[in-house]
């Protein structure tokens, strides 16, 4: 498994336009519920419910909203760009700039954990941040996660 196995350019968005948490959520959903054909609503409820057991804002300008919802077929990751950074309630109490969006099935515990854990890591490399930061559409996004995609 790799990660564009899980996303499609569809999902990616690299010019963000929403100044909060919320705002964030609501557009990185939209793409996601067009693709899966569930309600967006519905997405983003799972989403503001898990931040409501602590925030997804990891610090150093990443946040990763995740959630288990049904009704979804398989694991599906969305991205987004912030070129202005957003207040995620990240621990380290600064701006966001990268997220990442990953939803998966209610019964999908292994693989949503995998997936996140392999998104964590990833995102401990400066260079490969850097290169998420300066992408300017989807495919240069699709390109920089294919140079260090690898089975997991």
């Amino acid at each position: 498994m790799k990660i564009l196995d899980y996303i499609t350019a569809d999902t990616i968005l690299t010019n963000l336009q929403a100044t909060d948490k919320k705002g964030v959520i609501d557009e990185l959903t939209e793409p996601v519920a067009a693709l899966t054909g569930l309600e967006q609503r519905n997405i983003v409820r799972v989403l503001i419910e898990r931040e409501r057991l602590g925030s997804t804002g990891i610090g150093d300008g990443i946040a990763i909203p995740h959630g288990k919802i049904n009704g979804i077929e398989s694991l599906v990751l969305g991205f987004g760009l912030s070129r202005k950074g957003v207040n995620f309630d990240a621990l380290d109490g600064k701006p966001a700039y990268i997220f990442f969006l990953l939803l998966s099935a209610d019964n999908s515990t292994g693989l949503h954990l995998r997936v996140l854990a392999r998104i964590s890591k990833l995102l401990r490399d400066q260079d490969f941040k850097e290169k998420l930061k300066r992408a300017n559409s989807a495919q240069q996004v699709m390109d920089v996660l294919s140079e260090v995609d690898e089975d997991f």
